[in-house]
C-alpha cells in the first residue's frame, strides 16, 4: 500500500486544491460591494466582545466561584 501511495504521489495524481479560491459572493457582486462588506477588526461596530466571549467570561467566573466554594465548604 505504501509503495502504491508513493508511486501515486511521485506521479502527481493527488494535485491538491486550487491555488486561488473563489466564492459565490465575489462572483456575484462588483468589487466595490465586496470591499465594503469586509469587516475592520479595529472598528467592530463599537463592540469589544462577542457572544462566545461573554459565555467564556461567565464560565470562567462560574468555575472560579465553584472552586472557591469547594475550598471554603469542602
Amino acid at each position: 500500500d505504501y509503495n502504491d501511495l508513493g508511486f501515486n504521489l511521485r506521479l502527481n495524481i493527488f494535485q491538491g486544491g486550487p491555488l486561488e479560491s473563489r466564492s459565490l459572493m465575489k462572483d456575484s457582486y462588483t468589487p466595490d460591494v465586496v470591499q465594503k462588506a469586509v469587516r475592520d477588526p479595529r472598528k467592530w461596530h463599537g463592540r469589544r466582545i462577542d457572544e462566545l466571549g461573554k459565555w467564556h467570561q461567565k464560565n470562567a467566573l462560574n468555575l472560579n466561584l465553584q472552586k472557591a466554594l469547594e475550598d471554603r465548604y469542602g
